[in-house]
């Protein structure tokens, strides 16, 4: 590798060090102050507004892919923190709502730093925006990473942590 190339290296994986350790250190707070992971503590906070969401409209808000915020969810629902309810206008659709317990539990969170990344990288100008994503798209597939669906930051951690 080239000293140019070194160099590009080392400043990208500085960069992503630095997501992360931030990723890691918010998703601690929210377990702490929250007791639940960051990925369940961001799926209560897309419902704080009241209204009921499907599991594709949650996963539409917090990015991620319908069946990783499907397993959040039900981890919710089982909580007590998030109530099913199905649709007034297609029942075949179930939609989620907070309870009391899961909106006092919003309250009292931590704001999470994915909220701060999403917000981040949607500020980009639209060059820079579609450069990283390609960039990210091109490593993640280079290092074989892009088989199914990926899951909530952390919550794969939790989910270990609980068998």
């Amino acid at each position: 590798m080239g000293a140019k190339a070194e160099a590009d290296a080392a400043e990208a994986i500085d960069a992503i060090r630095r997501l992360v350790r931030a990723l890691r250190e918010s998703s601690r707070e929210a377990e702490k102050r929250a007791g639940i992971s960051s990925a369940q503590l961001f799926v209560l906070q897309q419902l704080r507004s009241g209204e009921t969401l499907s599991v594709s409209e949650l996963a539409r808000r917090t990015l991620t892919h319908p069946s990783s915020v499907s397993v959040v969810a039900q981890r919710l629902f089982d909580a007590g923190l998030v109530a099913r309810e199905r649709s007034a206008a297609d029942g075949r659709r179930v939609d989620l709502r907070l309870t009391t317990q899961g909106r006092s539990m919003v309250d009292r969170a931590p704001r999470l730093f994915q909220e701060r990344l999403i917000a981040g990288i949607a500020d980009l100008p639209v060059v820079r925006r579609r450069g990283l994503a390609g960039g990210l798209r091109a490593l993640v597939k280079s290092l074989e990473l892009d088989k199914g669906a990926p899951e909530m930051f952390f919550e794969e951690n939790q989910r270990r942590s609980r068998k």
